[in-house]
């Protein structure tokens, strides 16, 4: 299955439990009404998730007079990515990491944390920037965004269909509960697998736009040594953006992979390493 029609694929899923939980708590009508969520969710996200994403992470715009040298990397990757200019932001964190948002290239925007600023070289922080404006031209921003929004409505009408105990005769309080439980797990099982899928195309494009894979592979065993030491209160305040993130940037306990939102960068690492540049 190609990286797009697994990603539809994905997308699709999430609406059917959407929709499936619109039923559970109040049927036809209520699975019509999840529908109608769904529409309305994917046109928000569609033209606002890129400012309220950056509003949450507390960014702040900078240009060619405020952070001239990082302005004028980005421009110079974004010409040969082929890209218009994204607007850029720093985050003030002190966490290493990036994240890229917008809806399609001409609406993008890249923002980087004050810590990946002060713990990157050059060419470390060139190949960060590239895989950022790969995931804009691999259009990855809007479907991880997209995702999210419906992942949240999801856990939401779980928690919903717990306290309306579900509808009568089809398992009352009991599936309720349970739609609470599995249908935010699943959910955010989706999303996970949307991004890890997407994390390696994007590794892959980064790195030919950088023309190199060193920087970006340095600079993903740098990020990931101390991410998780240095708390990203925005992203812990709003678990849904991780997967925008070029490293988790949560700080939980070590899981199963199944419930990540990355792939381990040592398999990322390992997979740039096997690139022919």
């Amino acid at each position: 299955m190609s990286g797009t029609l697994r990603t539809f694929t994905l997308m699709a899923a999430l609406t059917a439990l959407l929709m499936g939980l619109g039923w559970l708590v109040g049927g036809r009508g209520g699975m019509i009404l999840a529908l109608i969520f769904a529409g309305v969710g994917n046109v928000w996200a569609w033209w606002n998730s890129d400012r309220a994403l950056l509003r949450q992470a507390g960014a702040v715009r900078v240009d060619a007079q405020t952070a001239p040298d990082l302005v004028a990397l980005v421009a110079a990757l974004a010409q040969r990515a082929g890209l218009p200019m994204p607007a850029v932001y720093v985050l003030q964190s002190d966490q290493p990491n990036a994240f890229a948002t917008g809806r399609d290239p001409q609406h993008a925007a890249v923002a980087v944390t004050q810590g990946l600023l002060r713990s990157l070289n050059r060419d470390e922080l060139a190949g960060v920037l590239a895989h950022e404006l790969a995931h804009i031209r691999n259009r990855d921003t809007l479907t991880m965004t997209v995702a999210a929004t419906l992942a949240g409505a999801i856990a939401m009408l779980g928690n919903l269909a717990l306290f309306t105990g579900g509808r009568e005769g089809r398992g009352g309080a009991l599936s309720g509960i349970l739609a609470m439980i599995f249908a935010p797990l699943a959910a955010g099982l989706v999303q996970m697998a949307i991004s890890r899928t997407r994390e390696f195309r994007a590794d892959a494009l980064g790195a030919e736009i950088a023309g190199q894979t060193q920087g970006l592979s340095n600079a993903l065993r740098k990020i990931a040594a101390v991410s998780g030491q240095i708390p990203n209160i925005p992203a812990e305040r709003n678990p849904a953006s991780a997967a925008m993130y070029i490293i988790n940037p949560l700080g939980a306990l070590r899981m199963d992979s199944l419930f990540r939102t990355h792939p381990s960068t040592e398999a990322r690492i390992a997979a740039l390493q096997k690139l022919k540049l």
